[in-house]
C-alpha cells in the first residue's frame, strides 16, 4: 500500500511538472561536476564501474592535482558507502573509508556534500581498450611470474568512456604512489592518451603520448617508449572483478 501511495505521488508530481528525485543503483559510466574557486576552474570526476568507484579532483589554469579515491562500495538507505583501496591523501587524513548521501535525477549524479555537487553524465563512446586493467608484468611474455589481483601492491588502469586513469598503490598499508588521467582513444593498434591531471608533475598537463597495442586473450600488450624515450613493453591483464 505504502509503495503503490509513493507511485501515485510520483505520477501526481510528475503530471504537474514538479521534479520528481529518485534514488536507485547508479549506472556504470564517467560522471563530471566544474567549479570556479578563487578563479580557478576546479574539476570533479567520478568513475562508476557496477561496484567500484573513482573520485579525482583537480583544477586547471592553472593546473594542480588535488586528489583520487577509489574503492569498492555499497549503497545503504541513499548513501553511497566506499571502501577505499587508495587515498592520495592518506597520510594526512587516514581516511579508508567515505560516505555520500546522494540523489538521481535523469542522468543527473547529486551527491549530498557540503557544498552540494551535481555532476552529469558524459555521452558514452565505447572503444576497443575499454575495461579496468591491472599491471600484470614486464614484456614480451615469456612465461614469467605475474601480478594479480591477489597482490597487495596494485597499478590500476581504468579505461572508460573516453577517459583513462592509472594508479598505482598498496591494498594493506595505503601506501600511495601516483595517478595520472585524461582523454584516451584506441583504435587500430595505435593508442593515445592526453593527460588532464599528473599527480606527480602538474606541468606534464597537456603532453600527448602515443603507444601501439594488441589484444591477446585477456592481456593488453602496450608498447612504445616511456617519458625518458626508452623502449617500453608492459602487458596489462583485465581486472576479472571489475568486469
Amino acid at each position: 500500500m505504502k509503495s503503490q501511495k509513493k507511485l501515485l505521488h510520483a505520477i501526481f508530481l510528475f503530471a504537474f511538472g514538479i521534479p520528481v528525485f529518485v534514488n536507485a543503483q547508479i549506472s556504470s559510466n564517467v560522471y563530471f561536476f566544474q567549479e570556479k574557486i578563487d578563479g580557478k576552474t576546479r574539476h570533479h570526476e567520478l568513475k562508476i564501474n557496477g561496484d567500484y568507484l573513482i573520485q579525482n579532483v583537480y583544477e586547471t589554469a592553472p593546473n594542480k592535482f588535488i586528489k583520487t579515491i577509489g574503492g569498492f562500495f555499497t549503497i545503504e538507505q541513499n548513501t553511497i558507502k566506499v571502501t577505499l583501496e587508495f587515498n592520495s591523501n592518506y597520510e594526512k587524513d587516514s581516511i579508508t573509508e567515505v560516505m555520500y548521501p546522494y540523489t538521481l535525477q535523469d542522468d543527473t549524479l547529486i551527491l549530498h556534500t557540503e557544498p552540494e555537487q551535481t555532476f552529469h553524465i558524459a555521452k558514452t563512446q565505447e572503444q576497443e581498450l575499454d575495461g579496468y586493467w591491472l599491471f600484470a608484468t614486464r614484456g614480451p611474455d615469456t612465461g614469467q611470474e605475474r601480478r594479480d589481483d591477489s597482490n597487495a601492491r596494485k597499478t590500476l588502469k581504468a579505461l572508460q568512456n573516453n577517459t583513462f586513469q592509472w594508479v598505482a598503490y598498496n591494498t594493506e598499508t595505503m601506501k600511495f604512489s601516483g595517478t595520472g588521467g585524461g582523454a584516451f582513444t584506441s583504435e587500430d593498434g595505435v593508442y593515445i592518451e592526453k593527460i588532464n591531471f599528473f599527480s606527480r608533475d602538474d606541468s606534464r598537463v597537456g603532453a600527448i603520448l602515443q603507444f601501439n597495442y594488441e589484444l591477446k586473450g585477456n592481456d593488453w600488450h602496450h608498447t612504445g617508449q616511456n617519458s625518458k624515450g626508452e623502449p617500453m613493453y608492459e602487458i596489462w591483464a583485465m581486472r576479472g572483478d571489475l568486469q
